[in-house]
Formats: structure tokens, C-alpha cells, sequence
């Protein structure tokens, strides 16, 4: 544990990671300018007679992407602390590897279920007719509850997990791979716990729409490792939940919702 204790939290120690994260910036920005990033999108995926291995294996790689870009760089304090924790103990590469692949499962873990309620509730809503065609309710929806989440006494104790890491591993850091991969499973576990809500607006806007993407990333990272990081969560929290109220309203206020809406009809009309 006195490895533990000496270590410092660093944002330079991962090159390769930093590799990762710009290369997820990348190519999401070049979907956008392409004007390709409605294939990632979880409507799209549902639509075309996409073989539904295929629809699922597009989005895991896309899921990835995604988390890469605006998951990893939150995590990057925590990263380089287990880093130089794990660099005397035996096969040490293979243990920081454990720990991402930890921190990956949970958050892919989570995609998956979220893009199983998603489908859900498409299927509902081919059913449920006067459900159909308000999909602003699902939109505006997700982000009051967004915005509540921000309120909540569990993202604020996860926060205070994922702004302290050299607490965390000093609780719970353990040598060998298999303590690498429990380890990450553990810090993707409170990560989740606070972000979860908020990802869960990225799909349902679109994974890879820039618009909301850079600003949640943003927002994410600096809740976790700003000065004011908790200052920031109830402001957030209230805008959120006004414009989800907005959004219900009049789905104008979603621009990319209105889209969406359109490819829904099309696809609705074409099918008849």
C-alpha cells in the first residue's frame, strides 16, 4: 500500500490511451462531416432489414468509439495512478490491460441493455399508436430524468469515488490480473453511477451527435476533476430538466429529435 500512498494522479502517463481517445474524437467528428453518423444512431440500426447481428455489432464498435471519446479522458487521473502502482508488481502491462477491459465491460454492459430498451420501446410504440408518434415524450423524458439524476445523493457519492482516486485504490487495489480486471470492474461500476443518465441522453439524441456530445463530455469531465466540479451538477440538473419539459412540449427545441421523427415517417409510410 506505500505505493499507493506515494503515487501521484497523473494525466501523462497513458500515450497510448491519449492515442485512443483522439482517435475516437476523430472519427466521430468525421461521421458528422460525412453526414454517415445516422448509421450509428440506435433508430437507424432498428430499420433497412439490417441482420440484427449485424445492427448489434455496428453498434458495439460505434459504442466503443463512443466511450473512448468522452469516457476514457474522465478517467485518465485514475489510470495514471494505477499505472505507476502496478509497475512493480509481475506482469504489470497485463494487469493495467485487466483494468480497462474491467472498466469496458461495465460500460458496454450498459450500452446494451440501454439499446434492449430502446428496441423495447420502439416495439411499444408501433403498438401503442398514440405513443407512435411523439417520440419527443421519450426525448424530453430521458432528460428530466437526467436532469433529477443530477439532484441525487448516488451520483454525488460516486462522484466523490471518481474524484479520489488514490482513496479508491487504497481501498481496493489488489495485485495480479485478475485484481487489474476487479479493479476496473469496481471503478466502471462508480463511473457508471454517476454518468449513467447522462450517456443515456447521448443515445438517445444519437451517439455520435457532436451537438451533445462535446458539451456532456465536457460537462463529465470536468464534474469529476474541476475545481467546482459539485457546484456544476444542480445548475446542470435544472437546465436539463427544463428543456426536457421543453422538448415534450414542442420537439422543435431537439433539432436532431425532429430528424429523427422524419426518418421514423418516411420509413413508416414506405412500409404500407
Amino acid at each position: 500500500m506505500s505505493a499507493v500512498s506515494q503515487a501521484r494522479p497523473s494525466w501523462g502517463g497513458a500515450p497510448l490511451l491519449m492515442g485512443v481517445i483522439v482517435l475516437a474524437w476523430t472519427l466521430a467528428i468525421t461521421a458528422e462531416v460525412t453526414g454517415e453518423v445516422q448509421w450509428v444512431h440506435h433508430h437507424q440500426l432498428m430499420v433497412d432489414g439490417m441482420a440484427v447481428w449485424a445492427s448489434l455489432a455496428l453498434f458495439l464498435v460505434a459504442w466503443q468509439v463512443h466511450i473512448a471519446a468522452m469516457m476514457l479522458p474522465t478517467t485518465l487521473p485514475m489510470v495514471g495512478l494505477y499505472r505507476q502502482v502496478a509497475a512493480g508488481q509481475p506482469r504489470s502491462r497485463l494487469a493495467r490491460a485487466s483494468f480497462l477491459v474491467g472498466y469496458l465491460v461495465v460500460w458496454t454492459a450498459f450500452g446494451l441493455a440501454a439499446l434492449v430498451v430502446m428496441a423495447l420501446l420502439e416495439g411499444l410504440g408501433q403498438h401503442w399508436h398514440w405513443l407512435h408518434p411523439r417520440p419527443e415524450w421519450l426525448a424530453g423524458g430521458t432528460l428530466v430524468l437526467a436532469g433529477a439524476f443530477q439532484f441525487s445523493g448516488l451520483k454525488e457519492r460516486c462522484l466523490d469515488k471518481c474524484r479520489a482516486p488514490r482513496a479508491f485504490l487504497l481501498s481496493h487495489y489488489r495485485r495480479g490480473v485478475a485484481g487489474g480486471f476487479a479493479l476496473g470492474l469496481r471503478h466502471g461500476a462508480f463511473c457508471l453511477g454517476c454518468c449513467w443518465a447522462l450517456m443515456l441522453v447521448m443515445v438517445i439524441v444519437g451517439i455520435a451527435n457532436l451537438a451533445w456530445m462535446a458539451p456532456l463530455a465536457a460537462l463529465m469531465l470536468y464534474e469529476k476533476v474541476g475545481r467546482h466540479g459539485a457546484r456544476l451538477a444542480r445548475p446542470v440538473g435544472g437546465l436539463l430538466i427544463l428543456l426536457g419539459l421543453l422538448v415534450m412540449v414542442d420537439p422543435a427545441w431537439l433539432p436532431s429529435l425532429v430528424s429523427d421523427h422524419g426518418l421514423h415517417a418516411s420509413h413508416g409510410h414506405g412500409s404500407h
